[in-house]
């Protein structure tokens, strides 16, 4: 009988829970880390499809994440005004009861996994980083910034686009890339009569709005933003209604009570796709610490997860030359929402017709509705 392999996962964020969750389902201990004491969630809402959802079920958190957010099976184009021009159908593509779209607040995403990983018996430690790795024949050996150390049969940066650990292990790697886009995100009471996500197309900007609770719905709206140009926090309320301007319907009402006390967030679009080898030794690179995508296709967070799943199973069956297989077998599905999310954004930016980036956002999702 193989020993139980002893794993540290640095970055307490979705990447890292759903790894931790999905390792230590097929024995693993699993010692999770988070520079962050209060290991809280930033962010507004968060679009997810149905393939993110049929990965949250895989690790048993799908219902949660149902009764807390909020499903459906549709999604409507619109004209600048809310005319609906096109109305998608409800068919499962994903697995049976698994929904196609839905929403859902990231903090309270966050404390859900959360949870499910303190349940599992994940040990945690929050407020530590690991300043210096050492590489042994059987081991990793990481140095806490607490003067504490621990030893590993491998380790994971879960840690994000601007990753640590990535820098560590990889200092000549390449770093995130602006797109040329900025992303505004702002959260909205939803009438009981906005019951699916909106697309709305007319303008120089995209927007769309989507339901994240039974009580709230998130706004989005991509712009270009060639000069990558700071905004202080206090302006966010007056340019995001600006850039709504041409905008009716639901965008249009939401525009019309933004202020001070709205709850807006705004963020300029970076992507990072790293060559393989995704790791060094026995320290693997996971989520937007190797391959960071936009929000296009609402599957930044559905990568992520994907890859501890997938790392779990390799490990269940007993995979020899664990981190290549992995690697190999994310790769293209990574590259291709990756790369595909950069190339519609660049559409948006052209003012391609609509129909192009409906034709392009369908070849991604094509990728994707497969198994990973």
């Amino acid at each position: 009988m193989s020993r139980q392999k002893n794993v540290l996962i640095v970055g307490g964020g979705i990447g890292g829970l759903s790894a931790a969750i999905a390792l230590s389902q097929v024995g693993c201990e699993v010692l999770l880390i988070e520079r962050d004491q209060q290991w809280s969630a930033l962010g507004a809402g968060l679009t997810f499809n149905g393939a993110t959802a049929r990965a949250f079920k895989s690790l048993g958190v799908l219902e949660r994440i149902i009764k807390a957010g909020y499903v459906h099976g549709t999604s409507r184009v619109c004209d600048r005004f809310g005319k609906v021009l096109v109305e998608s159908n409800t068919e499962e593509v994903y697995g049976r009861d698994v929904p196609v779209m839905g929403g859902i607040l990231r903090p309270v995403l966050h404390a859900i996994m959360k949870e499910a990983a303190i349940a599992a018996g994940i040990r945690y430690r929050t407020g530590l980083t690991v300043p210096h790795w050492s590489e042994e024949p059987d081991c990793i050996r990481a140095q806490f910034s607490d003067g504490s150390e621990g030893r590993f049969d491998f380790a994971i940066g879960a840690d994000g686009l601007m990753s640590t650990t990535r820098q560590q292990i990889m200092p000549d790697a390449s770093r995130p890339q602006f797109t040329g886009q900025g992303c505004w995100r702002a959260i909205a009471p939803r009438p009981a009569h906005v019951t699916t996500s909106e697309l709305y197309f007319g303008t120089q900007y995209k927007s769309g709005i989507n339901p994240v609770s039974q009580a709230e719905m998130y706004l989005f709206v991509l712009a270009a933003e060639p000069s990558n140009p700071w905004y202080e926090e206090a302006d966010w309320p007056e340019l995001l209604r600006a850039k709504l301007a041409d905008f009716g319907g639901h965008i249009g009402t939401i525009r019309d009570h933004l202020g001070p006390h709205s709850r807006i967030n705004y963020r300029p679009l970076e992507t990072l796709l790293l060559p393989l080898p995704w790791h060094k030794g026995r320290v693997l690179l996971i989520g937007d610490a190797a391959h960071a995508t936009t929000p296009h296709v609402g599957y930044g967070a559905g990568l992520a997860v994907e890859d501890g799943i997938v790392l779990a199973e390799l490990m269940r069956d007993g995979v020899a030359d664990l981190f290549t297989i992995f690697e190999q077998r994310r790769h293209a599905r990574c590259t291709a929402v990756v790369n595909g999310s950069i190339a519609l954004g660049q559409l948006e930016m052209e003012g391609a017709p609509v129909a192009h980036q409906r034709a392009l956002s369908q070849q991604i999702y094509d990728v994707i509705k497969e198994p990973a």
